[in-house]
């Protein structure tokens, strides 16, 4: 499930950017409510991506922001609640660990999904069903 964090050079030191992304990992663990289950701990993945000065912009002009973007199959956080739950802890996470180098509203999120089999971990195709089987696998009392 990757996590894309895209900010300008500068703005988190790279201590910040690890407690950044940890903190993103977190969030969505806990708005899915699948803390601790080591197949999804082990596939929420992605990227911090540092742009030069200048190249982060609002309203067309540069500006210290963060994006964040969180692809997931089609059936994760699929109600209204969870999606303002995870952009609100993202928001969170992201404007504590910038220590007020960016504006609460100059950090931007959003949820894209992948349609159901478009889902590959491994080399492996996923339908909806067949991750939410693994997950379910992963949480099984003999896994833990």
């Amino acid at each position: 499930m990757p996590i894309t964090l895209t900010i300008p050079e500068g703005i988190l030191s790279p201590a910040a950017q690890a407690e950044a992304f940890a903190g993103l990992t977190a969030a969505l663990l806990d708005v899915s409510q699948l803390s601790g289950n080591a197949f999804m701990t082990a596939n929420v993945v992605g990227s911090i991506h540092t742009l030069p000065a200048g190249h982060v912009l609002a309203a067309g002009k540069p500006v210290d922001a963060a994006f964040v973007e969180l692809k997931l199959p089609e059936v994760a956080l699929a109600t209204a609640e969870a999606k303002r739950a995870f952009i609100e802890k993202a928001t969170d996470v992201v404007e504590k660990a910038a220590g007020g180098r960016i504006r609460r509203e100059h950090i931007w999120s959003n949820i894209v999904y992948a349609p159901d089999g478009a889902w590959g971990i491994a080399g492996k195709s996923y339908a909806n069903a067949d991750l939410g089987e693994s997950i379910a696998r992963s949480a099984a009392p003999d896994n833990a």
